[in-house]
Order: C-alpha cells, then structure tokens, then sequence
C-alpha cells in the first residue's frame, strides 16, 4: 500500500509542478485566438468550456488501455508501478499535451498533417496511411471489448455480435453529428461512471483489507508466467500504453484542439487528462496484484481464462462492489472504450478529410468518408481479439514515437529546450525497434540480438537527427517556422 500511495502522490506531484515547466517550454499564449473561433464551423470547431473538454479528451484516451493494459502489465509485478508513473510523466503527459498545443498552434490539423510539416512528404503519406489503420484498429478493438463484456452481463439471445450491432450504431451517430450534439453532452456522465469506478475500487479494496504488493529488492523482478518469452522490457512498455505513453492520444487532441477557447486551458485538457489516466492505470494495476492473492495468482487466473481481462474486470467489479456497484463499475469500464471507439472513427474521418480536403459540413460528405471506414471496421471485429490487441498496442507506441520525433523537431525549429521530448522519443525508438524484432507477432529474434539490434536502430535515429540539426542555421531556423507558414496560408484561402 506505501509504494502505491507514493506513486499516487508522485503522480498529482508530476502534474503540479512538471506540467508547468513544460507549459512554459511551449510558449502557451492566452491571447492567441483559438481555432475554436478562428474556425468556427458549428460540427468539429465548436467553442467549449475546458471543464467539457476536459472530460470528452478523458474519455476520448480512456479506452480498454488503462483497464485492460494495467491488468495485464501487473502480471510483471510491481515494477508496472515504475513505467505508469514514470512513463505519465514524463512520456505520455508531454506527448499529449505538445502535440495538442502544436493542432492549436496549427489551426486544429490532425496529427499526420502536422508530422508531414516538421518530418517530410515522405513521413506525412505514410504517417497517413498508419494512422488511419490504427483508428481503425482501435475503432475495432473497442468494439469487440465491451461487447464482449455486455454479453456476459445480458441473456444468451444478446449475443456478442448483437452488442457489436448496436455499438456500431452508436459510433455512426457520433461519428456523423456535431461533436456537441452527443460527444459533448454524454461524455461528462460517461466521465463521472469511469472515474466513480476507479475510486470505489480502489476504496473497496483498502477497506476489505487487500495487501497491494510493495516495489522492494526482493520484488524488483520478473513476474510473469512465462518471463523468458515476455521480458520486462520491452513487452511492459507495449502492454501498459494508454496508461503511461499512447500514440492514440495524439490523434484525439486535434478534436479538443478545435474545442478550447485559451491555449491555458490546454495544461488542464491535455497533461491533466493524461495524469488522471495513469492515476486509472494505477488503480487496476494495484487491484490485479492484490485482487486474486498476490502477482503469482493474478498470473495464474490469467493463464486459466486465455488472458481474458474482461472475465476479471466483471469479477473483481462484482466481488468488492457487489451487485449493483458492479453494474456501475462495469458501465464505467464499458463507456470507456466505446467513447474512445467513437472519437478513432471521428478521428479517422478527419484525416481522411483532411488528405482529400473535402470539407465537413456536408453531410453527403461525411457520409462518404465514414461508411467506407465502418464496413472495414466490422470486418475487423471477426477477428481473434488477441491478435488486434497485440498489433494495435505496437501500432500504438510506434506512433508515440514518431510524434516524439515530430515534436522535438518543433521545438529545435522554435528554439525551445528539445531535451524534454528528446529523452522519451529516443527511449521510445528503442522500445518499439526491440519488441517488433523479439515479439512472436514481429520477427521472433533470440534477445541479445533483439536489444543489439533496438540499440542500432535507436543510434541512428540519433545520429540522423544531428546531422539534421547541424544543417539548421539559425537563419534557416527564423525562415522555416512551421507555425507562421500554415497561419498564412489560412489568411489566403
């Protein structure tokens, strides 16, 4: 319980203080107008007050992520409690909030819009097509979570697919409307569901007298059942995503990007959200260590039900909670990853709007871009969940990376402290680069020469982006401000 509530603390810590050095780092301006006014179109540019924003980007990034991955990553052991701390801080939180400061910067463009101004055509087309697979993926993803959920709650007539039937209704109708007509109304009851959950969890869990595993010398190792084939590094740092670092995150700031009347909102919005999911991810790491009896257990139980995080969520809901608690305890975990579906369709939309400038205010419009998106989501939902999960959470982080990258780049361009991004997307380089060489789904390489050959990779990722800082002189740093070209071409159109 001590190494839980310094972690907690860590966290609320990391927020007070580490999220104004980064605000400062950026530049935020109050009195910059926002592409909320400057863009007004009354479907995805709608002013909103940050409080709404706030819960909508929560929910948004909330997904199965902090659930489902914190469950699976306490299977490590303690040592989860490190990387969702660590990782929020001074990964995801940074990640979230400069790459949504950078959509307001740049009028609300999505996130593959922005890596092509800062890292190339070449980067921008495939960061294109990878992103749009990826809110795919999630979309998918999200889908057959609840749904498998809700079918185990409901009678036998109300199958899986039954639940996938109606989510997909669901997601059309917030994909195609206003972001204020459904989004913005029913995601602040969404919200208070996810965050009512994990408080009473946790609290429960306290009361009835569980013992939450401590990070001691003797803890401080592999836990997993199967410890030669999953190390703690890299498949930790794939497994817990959402609740540490989420290149699914960059892709749902743009939509709040278009939402925030003051840029100092954007502190609250974008690092405050990310800080309240790793306080998630905290909670349902602690609870799958201590819940089932211990780490070993937990692993166990896992191996019993094929990894089943869904049969856990439902017990562990039912069992501290009891009946009805359970019910609004699941409705939390429920509404999370469909309201992160939805925002990934809404997101995928965007893109594809934006690389095809098609304006959205035409429903005719909207319509030609969602329903092609939909049947491939469908498609996917008849898919091994595994197998998604696996390819989505690699996806995941890889994009992590590249925005990373992006943003380091911005900020070299702006002649701001890059330290602050450089770090994390270097660490990242290495953590994606060593798990798609190890993973059974990647290459299956033996270890040593999967972190040689992260190592390698990771070195000249670094040695690329000296050579490319070296070529940027200061006068060439004042010419290709980024942030100045888009504003003046929005000016001529």
């Amino acid at each position: 319980m001590i190494t839980f509530i310094i972690c907690l603390a860590i966290l609320i810590l990391g927020y007070v203080f580490y999220s104004k050095f980064i605000e400062r780092t950026f530049g935020a301006d109050p009195d910059k107008p926002t592409p909320a006014y400057k863009l007004n179109d009354n479907v995805d540019y709608i002013p909103m007050p940050w409080w709404r924003v706030f819960l909508i980007q929560f929910l948004n990034i909330a997904g199965l992520g902090p659930i489902f991955g914190a469950i699976a990553g306490a299977m490590w052991g303690p040592v989860a409690f490190v990387w969702i701390v660590f990782g929020t801080i001074f990964g995801g939180a940074v990640h979230d909030y400069l790459s949504g400061m950078l959509s307001i910067r740049h009028n609300g463009l999505s996130i593959t819009e922005i890596i092509g101004i800062y890292l190339g055509l070449t980067a921008k087309q495939v960061m294109r097509l990878f992103t749009i697979v990826l809110m795919v993926l999630v979309g998918a993803v999200f889908i057959t979570g609840p749904a498998n959920i809700l079918a185990e709650l409901t009678p036998a007539y109300a199958t899986m697919n039954f639940w996938v039937a109606i989510i997909f209704i669901y997601y059309i109708l917030a994909t195609l409307l206003p972001i204020d007509k459904i989004i913005g109304k029913i995601y602040p009851l969404f919200g208070f569901a996810l965050l009512f959950m994990a408080v009473s969890l946790i609290s429960a869990l306290f009361i009835k007298g569980y013992q939450i595993p401590e990070l001691t010398a003797e803890n401080w190792h592999n836990f997993h059942y199967n410890s030669e084939q999953f190390p703690v590094f890299p498949m930790l740092f794939i497994s817990i995503a959402c609740g540490a670092i989420s290149g699914f995150h960059a892709t749902q700031s743009p939509l709040m990007a278009r939402c925030i009347k003051n840029e100092k909102e954007g502190r609250r919005v974008f690092y405050g959200a990310m800080v309240v999911e790793g306080v998630v991810a905290l909670i349902w790491a602690a609870i799958g260590m201590s819940f089932f009896g211990g780490v070993e257990k937990l692993n166990e139980v896992m191996v019993a039900h094929q990894g089943n995080a869904a049969w856990a969520v439902n017990e562990i809901s039912n069992s501290l909670l009891g009946k009805f608690g359970g019910i609004l305890a699941i409705l939390g975990v429920v509404a999370a990853p469909i309201t992160s579906g939805d925002t990934a369709f809404r997101s995928a939309r965007l893109i594809v709007a934006d690389v095809l400038k098609m304006k959205q205010g035409p429903m005719i419009n909207r319509l030609l871009i969602t329903v092609p998106l939909f049947i491939v989501g469908f498609l996917l939902t008849q898919i091994n969940f595994d197998i998604i999960w696996r390819y989505f959470a690699w996806a995941n982080q890889t994009l992590a990376t590249v925005v990373l990258w992006t943003i380091t780049i911005y900020l070299i361009l702006n002649n701001k402290k890059y330290g602050i991004t450089l770090l994390p997307a270097l660490f990242m380089t290495y953590v994606v680069s060593s798990y798609i060489l190890l993973a059974p789904e990647g290459f299956s390489l033996p270890k040593p020469i999967a972190y040689i050959g992260g190592a390698v990779i990771m070195t000249c990722c670094f040695i690329a982006f000296r050579v490319y800082q070296q070529k940027l002189s200061k006068k060439q740093r004042v010419l290709q401000q980024p942030v100045y070209i888009v504003e003046e071409r929005e000016k001529m159109k």
